[in-house]
């Protein structure tokens, strides 16, 4: 395995441990000042904190304190049993006892993919301890099932999460030849460069560790997308940076989201797939800068 400079760099610069929350062990990685701007950076699937790699450095140059943890289910963190475990709800209280075990009052709050729907759900319901709110390429769980009704090539893009609902088949077909489906799915679906074989073997090491796959799976398993009405409308303001070309994700899904909120915009990427902050980091890293210091 073998990384670049910058990669070893990053590796050496962030700080890892072991959280103990009222409810879960969570392993985070840290990064920033110590008294720098409170934000918690929420991957999403099939990543794990070093997802963020390209963003850590210069958010934390910027002046934030970083707290990114392995969600439940993942890599070093916990992996509760049952399918329950892993509701919206249960992921939402996590990052408010994340917040709660570093102080945090009040937070921003930056989230990709899976991230981004536990982060649009904590906006809504725990409005008072989100100071700003950055999503990249993740709708608001509540417009999901009407957005759909409404495009159904959108249930097309999806086809994939019914796949995942079979229990133990979809754990032996993306864990089989050293996660070889997952490895091409990441490297097929994003721009060319954006995960090197390195990352790509860290990943593999992550989804390869005893229960990680069904907990990590078991988010797709436990979501019940609810009515649009059933969400409280986000009032912190809000920066959703979308990439284009996404495959799974329409860019309808953004704007309908945006509806949801009070205070809130959208930056495209029309060059950039789901992978938005891998893709293009430069850009979202500056734009992620600017809107999490103001």
């Amino acid at each position: 395995m073998l990384f670049d400079a910058e990669e070893v760099a990053l590796l050496d610069s962030v700080r890892t441990s072991s959280v103990s929350l009222p409810s879960i062990r969570l392993h985070v990685a840290e990064a920033g000042p110590s008294a720098g701007l409170p934000t918690i950076v929420l991957h999403g699937f099939p990543e794990f904190w070093y997802g963020w790699r390209r963003q850590i450095g210069p958010l934390s140059e910027a002046g934030l304190r970083l707290v990114l943890p392995d969600q439940r289910g993942y890599n070093l963190s916990d992996k509760p049993g049952g399918i329950a475990a892993y509701h919206l709800d249960r992921l939402a209280a996590d990052v408010i006892e994340l917040a709660d075990h570093y102080r945090f009052a009040k937070f921003r709050l930056v989230a990709h993919d899976w991230g981004g729907l536990v982060a649009w759900w904590t906006a809504s319901f725990y409005p008072e301890r989100i100071e700003r709110l950055a999503i990249l390429n993740a709708p608001h769980p509540a417009i999901f099932g009407p957005y759909i009704r409404r495009h159904p090539t959108q249930m097309l893009r999806s086809a994939y999460v019914a796949f995942f609902q079979i229990p133990h088949l979809p754990e032996k077909r993306l864990t089989a030849n050293d996660c070889a489906v997952l490895r091409q799915a990441l490297a097929t679906t994003s721009r060319k460069g954006s995960f090197t074989d390195a990352d790509l073997d860290l990943y593999a090491a992550a989804w390869a560790k005893p229960g990680a796959m069904t907990g990590m799976l078991n988010w797709y398993r436990a979501l019940r997308l609810p009515r649009a009405s059933a969400a409280p409308r986000v009032t912190a303001p809000t920066l959703i940076l979308w990439g284009r070309r996404d495959h799974a994700l329409g860019s309808g899904l953004a704007e309908a989201s945006l509806e949801l909120c009070d205070d809130g915009r959208i930056e495209w990427y029309p060059e950039a797939t789901h992978w938005v902050q891998h893709d293009a980091a430069d850009a979202v890293n500056a734009s992620l800068v600017a809107f999490l210091r103001a």
